[in-house]
């Protein structure tokens, strides 16, 4: 039997979901090794030093940067042609200053610094330069069903995992604004049967485990 990749992961990290997802969509079954974040195993630091998730080893060489899992998997199998819609312009601004809003948007709490006693403030402002992005989203998806044109890709699935975070902050406020594109464009990845594939919850893995096989096809 071949030897699965190994990946470390953590289900509802917005970085491994998308590693994950491109992970299946291309075929590769890996060994998952499901991460407490408060409780990381030593196997996973000795194998990246960043020990943040995801993180692929495979039996040549170590992937720990969840967009270079993303093209790893489907630079081995693309069926769905993901790698047509590698915007890396709009995948940097999602990374970038999006997440930087939604981090402190969510967050707020953890930077005591910046907020300077005015928490709410601090959130509420982060969720305006937040929506900027998904305004602009709405307006490009306005012409497109998904962000690359007519069928998902890999902008997408880079994308959307952030979107339902940031959504999911407070679902109410984000349902009430007028992004009907986005809101659809988000609904159709949160109802797809490669996220539903993608979600199951797993106890932390420790050394000694059965390993657990996660893939469309059986690993050997």
């Amino acid at each position: 039997m071949t030897q699965a990749p190994i990946l470390y992961s953590f289900r509802r990290c917005p970085y491994a979901m998308r590693g994950r997802m491109a992970l299946w969509v291309a075929g590769e079954t890996v060994e998952l090794r499901e991460v407490k974040l408060s409780d990381k195993p030593p196997e996973l630091v000795e194998a990246s030093a960043k020990a943040t998730v995801p993180v692929l080893v495979t039996p040549d060489r170590v992937v720990d940067e969840s967009l270079a899992v993303m093209r790893w998997a489907l630079g081995r199998n693309d069926p769905e042609g993901w790698l047509a819609g590698d915007d890396n312009e709009l995948i940097a601004r999602n990374d970038g200053p999006f997440k930087r809003a939604l981090d402190r948007y969510k967050y707020p709490t953890r930077y005591p610094d910046e907020a300077g006693g005015d928490e709410e403030t601090f959130r509420l402002d982060h969720r305006t330069h937040g929506l900027a992005f998904l305004t602009d989203l709405d307006e490009r998806l306005g012409s497109s069903t998904y962000l690359c044109g007519s069928n998902r890709t890999l902008a997408d699935i880079a994308i959307f995992p952030f979107i339902r975070q940031f959504a999911n902050t407070d679902r109410d406020w984000f349902d009430a604004q007028g992004l009907p594109h986005l809101q659809e464009w988000l609904e159709t990845h949160l109802s797809s049967d490669l996220f539903k594939a993608i979600m199951p919850k797993f106890d932390p893995w420790k050394s000694g485990d059965e390993p657990i096989f996660f893939g469309p096809g059986d690993p050997t």
